[in-house]
C-alpha cells in the first residue's frame, strides 16, 4: 500500500495555522492553557498512582474534593502554596519549578 504524505501537516504547522505564530497573543494563550492542562493531568495521574481518591488527597493537603477536581480539570487558578501542599503533603513528593527563556 502506497503511503502518500503530501497532505500531512506537522504539529508545529498545525499550531501556527490554528493559533498563530509563537509570540502572538492567541498562541501565547494556547500555550498557557496547554501548560495548565498538562499540570492538571499530571496531578491526576500522580494521585491515581498513589491510589488516592480526590477526597483522600484533599484531606491530606487540607483542601476540598471540589478544589482537587477543579485543579485536575483546569489548573489555571491554583495558587503556588496550594500546589506545594498538594504535591508535598498530599502526594508525598517535592515540587521543583524551572523557568525557560
Amino acid at each position: 500500500m502506497k503511503n502518500d504524505n503530501k497532505n500531512l501537516t506537522s504539529f508545529k504547522d498545525h499550531l501556527t495555522e490554528q493559533y498563530g505564530e509563537p509570540g502572538t497573543p492567541s498562541r501565547d494563550q494556547f500555550e498557557q492553557e496547554f501548560e495548565t492542562f498538562k499540570l492538571g493531568v499530571m496531578l491526576q495521574e500522580l494521585r491515581k498512582e498513589k491510589g488516592l481518591t480526590q477526597k483522600e488527597l484533599a484531606e491530606k493537603c487540607g483542601t476540598t474534593k471540589n478544589y482537587i477536581s477543579r485543579v485536575e480539570n483546569d489548573a489555571s487558578d491554583i495558587r503556588l502554596s496550594t500546589l506545594m501542599r498538594i504535591v508535598n503533603d498530599g502526594l508525598g513528593g517535592h515540587l521543583r519549578l524551572s523557568v525557560n527563556f
